[in-house]
């Protein structure tokens, strides 16, 4: 009988996913400080990139809130005659305000232009020239009452002038609280008077804040009446209308608005209307994410640099671990398998820690504002993951040296 020989079959080695894990939790807390400053690039990296999704997102929410309650309510109507027609008067009707209001949609609604004074006018807090407040060149505006409940104005003290005071012409004033205290006026209860151009008006208010038209803060406004009495209307154009109106309303009124001031010559005025809230709150979101993305990648890279210098470092220094580890059967996959998944645990631990500190930021600018904090879920999911893949990929060079080390030069170290 011919015998048959048995050759017997040596079962290779398998690295179970368990052990890869427990040994790379070895390799980690063997030197917990400098695995927790390895991982802190990469902390950083994704700890900037939630903090500054968080906040694009949270300011964008506020942007369209602030956007809703005050640029999407406002239309402006701009005087256009004279470009239209050499020869035509002042646009706006004697009755422009009530033509306005009488539209389904608008609040408030008030005409104004600024005053032009004479080189030899200006506003004083007495008829005669001298240290108190003289030559003070405050800007002069005259306004229909409407202008004030339009622009939102808020008083610090006294009262706004009302149609009565405007039909009448009445030689009366409001005043801004820059004004006020270039001209040394602290209260009303003494009923001041100021001169502009040597002709007195007596003080009725003082505008301490307004939503819409800031410059009402540093300016005389007079009844517009009062104005044509003493200066005559304008005759080059500047005069404007500031319309507020109820949410939703503006692009109707806009569209409105011409006719309903002069049905005859409604290409008189130009009609602003409220932007584009989407392209607005698009335009300002892509301007934070292109800025500061580009800080969160270059942390990122950072981070990856150092994962993949202390993974090399991690490789030589343990030399003979491995080489010992490939003489008992370990195979190269192994090798790169055990330092693959510390790199990726490092990136994955920086991750976590970065998306907890980025959303702990967003939360504290968000209360400190007094916002609402808006963080994309997908955001802090993806997060760590953007960590994870940053340590893995950091590890691939390490990884693969370690993996082509042979035993026994390895084990000569």
């Amino acid at each position: 009988m011919r015998r048959v020989r048995r050759t017997a079959r040596i079962r290779p080695s398998v690295l179970a996913w368990r052990d890869v894990l427990s040994e790379s939790l070895a390799g980690m807390l063997q030197r917990p400080g400098r695995s927790a400053l390895t991982a802190l690039g990469t902390v950083l990296g994704v700890g900037t990139f939630v903090a500054i999704l968080g906040l694009t997102a949270t300011t964008s929410s506020q942007i369209d809130t602030r956007f809703n309650t005050l640029s999407a309510t406002e239309v402006t109507v701009e005087d256009v005659a004279r470009e239209q027609d050499e020869f035509a008067g002042p646009a706006f009707p004697a009755d422009a305000d009530a033509r306005i209001e009488r539209l389904n949609g608008v609040e408030h609604a008030g005409v104004h232009w600024p005053v032009r004074l004479s080189p030899d006018e200006s506003v004083r807090s007495s008829a005669v020239a001298g240290n108190d407040g003289a030559g003070n060149t405050a800007d002069v505006v005259a306004a229909s009452p409407g202008v004030f409940a339009a622009a939102g104005a808020r008083l610090a003290e006294g009262r706004v002038y009302d149609a009565y005071a405007s039909g009448r012409a009445a030689p009366v004033a409001v005043i801004g609280t820059g004004v006020a205290d270039r001209l040394g006026i602290t209260t009303l209860a003494t009923h001041p008077a100021i001169f502009i151009g040597g002709r007195p008006f007596t003080v009725t208010g003082i505008v301490s804040g307004a939503d819409r038209k800031a410059d009402l803060l540093l300016s005389v406004a007079v009844p517009h009446t009062t104005a044509e009495r003493i200066w005559g209307r304008p005759t080059d154009g500047g005069a404007q209308m500031l319309v507020s109106t109820e949410l939703g309303a503006a692009p109707q009124i806009a569209r409105e608005a011409a006719t309903a001031l002069r049905p005859d010559h409604p290409e008189y005025f130009k009609v602003v209307p409220p932007p584009d809230p989407k392209a607005l709150r698009g335009k300002v979101g892509d301007d934070l994410n292109r800025l500061f993305l580009l800080l969160a990648a270059i942390c990122l890279v950072i981070g990856a640099v150092g994962i993949a210098n202390t993974t090399l470092v991690a490789v030589l220094e343990r030399t003979g671990e491995i080489g010992l580890r490939r003489a008992l059967g370990a195979r190269g996959r192994h090798i790169t398998v055990q330092f693959l998944a510390e790199s990726g645990a490092l990136g994955a631990l920086g991750g976590l820690v970065g998306t907890s500190l980025g959303v702990l930021t967003v939360v504290l600018v968000a209360v400190v504002r007094d916002w609402t904090p808006v963080i994309h879920p997908a955001t802090a999911a993806a997060a760590p993951a953007i960590g994870l893949l940053t340590g893995l990929v950091a590890g691939l060079y390490p990884a693969w040296r370690a993996a082509r080390i042979q035993p026994a030069e390895a084990l000569r170290h």
